[in-house]
């Protein structure tokens, strides 16, 4: 029987491409006094690129932007403390989102959440997206000195709920990180497919967090 089920945030509940997407379009907005020299589809589509779908820390984008835009009125540290007390404010969740967790807890079903980030800017998206009361236990990586797929954050959280490997679900969107590491530990990992992936290999897929509810009662 399951009695926990445990989310990643980024491209899991977190729409990370649209959010980043807003972001970008408003800094460049808030700051245009220093960027108009660069057009905005160019600042937006190299911001976009050199982030690598945020697995590029923002202090290396930002000193690259800045060296190659030729950017003198703002500092990189200018743009980089700007993304991190900015960014919440373009949070964008997927669809279902709420419906999903209140529908969960209605099952008297456990939530955590596992996430690879930095402390209180993940802290900042998790209220953003109004869902930090709905979870039992929270786990970032910056806090607990380890990361996805390390098994131990796995065994944390799992301990912190007090359930069982096999009395529980992960739910991510990167194939190793997540589901496979979720899966090296004894958790069913389910996969909330992303396209930048190509074809992945799960047991369990999901395209809307709405499905996620059938895959729970057909696990018992």
């Amino acid at each position: 029987m399951i009695k926990a089920v445990i989310f990643d945030l980024d491209g899991t509940l977190l729409n990370r491409d649209a959010s980043v997407l807003k972001f970008v379009e408003n800094q460049y907005d808030r700051l245009n006094r220093g960027l108009s020299h660069i057009s905005k589809e160019i600042y937006i589509s190299r911001f976009i690129e050199l982030d690598c779908r945020g697995y590029v820390w923002k202090d290396k984008v930002y000193q690259q932007m800045v060296d190659e835009f030729r950017i003198t009125y703002l500092t990189w540290e200018m743009l980089l403390n700007d993304y991190i007390t900015e960014f919440h404010h373009s949070c964008v969740p997927f669809p279902n989102l709420i419906a999903l967790f209140e529908d969960l807890k209605k099952e008297s079903i456990q939530l955590g959440l596992i996430t690879n980030g930095k402390g209180q800017f993940q802290m900042d998206n998790i209220g953003a997206l109004g869902i930090d009361s709905f979870f039992d236990t929270i786990l970032i990586s910056e806090y607990e000195g380890m990361k996805k797929p390390n098994p131990q954050i796995f065994l944390k959280g799992l301990n912190q709920l007090n359930v069982l490997t096999n009395e529980s679900v992960y739910v991510g969107d990167h194939p190793e990180n997540d589901v496979k590491g979720a899966e090296n530990v004894g958790m069913v990992g389910i996969w909330k497919r992303d396209l930048a992936w190509g074809d992945v290999k799960a047991q369990y897929v999901i395209d809307d967090l709405k499905e996620l509810p059938l895959i729970i009662r057909e696990l018992g």
